[in-house]
């Protein structure tokens, strides 16, 4: 089922040119990370005095579950290693071949993980980024790249990586404080 998924979401490449120039943008290594870094910058600095430090708490929280999303792939791809849906089909590329494993998708992972992270304290940004999220992945598959359920494993693995970021932020809260208050009186915040 699988296989059939990327079979015929990629059989509609080439068919619709406006559509291949948006899924080509979207795929890419740079289109989604830099959207969702620029959320993550414009949060760190938005905000009234009271709401000002809990958007730094998401920033942070976003950058670490970024962290643990590309940590719990590495630890996965160094046990489990998938073809590339490409390898074994003859598909339509909208991406470069990647080498290393398509299982799970570090992408997606990445994505969900930012948007779980930012949802938890914004829900409306979150619900943006989570689109954003669920196109990087959709785009992915429809060029060729991943499998469904790698795309599916990563969306899970970066829900699960925002959740420890947000409980080790519950933990070193006060460590972070201390931080951002040395760091605001040299105008960094």
């Amino acid at each position: 089922m699988d296989e059939a998924i990327v079979v015929w979401l990629n059989g509609g490449v080439g068919r619709v040119g406006p559509f291949d120039d948006v899924m080509e943008t979207v795929v890419s290594d740079y289109f989604a990370p830099v959207l969702g870094s620029l959320v993550l910058l414009a949060l760190w600095f938005s905000g009234d005095d009271r709401s000002r430090f809990a958007n730094q708490v998401t920033t942070a929280t976003g950058t670490m579950a970024v962290g643990f999303a590309n940590m719990l792939v590495a630890i996965l791809n160094a046990n489990i290693f998938r073809d590339r849906p490409f390898v074994d089909h003859d598909l339509t590329l909208l991406f470069y071949e990647p080498t290393d494993s398509s299982f799970p998708a570090n992408a997606t992972a990445v994505g969900f993980g930012l948007a779980t992270a930012v949802f938890v304290r914004h829900r409306r940004l979150g619900l943006t980024l989570y689109a954003l999220a669920f196109a990087w992945g959709f785009a992915r598959v429809y060029a060729g790249v991943h499998y469904p359920t790698d795309v599916l494993t990563g969306a899970a693995i970066g829900i699960v990586a925002a959740f420890m970021a947000v409980g080790l932020m519950r933990l070193i809260d006060p460590i972070f404080r201390r931080t951002v208050a040395v760091f605001s009186r040299v105008y960094f915040t």
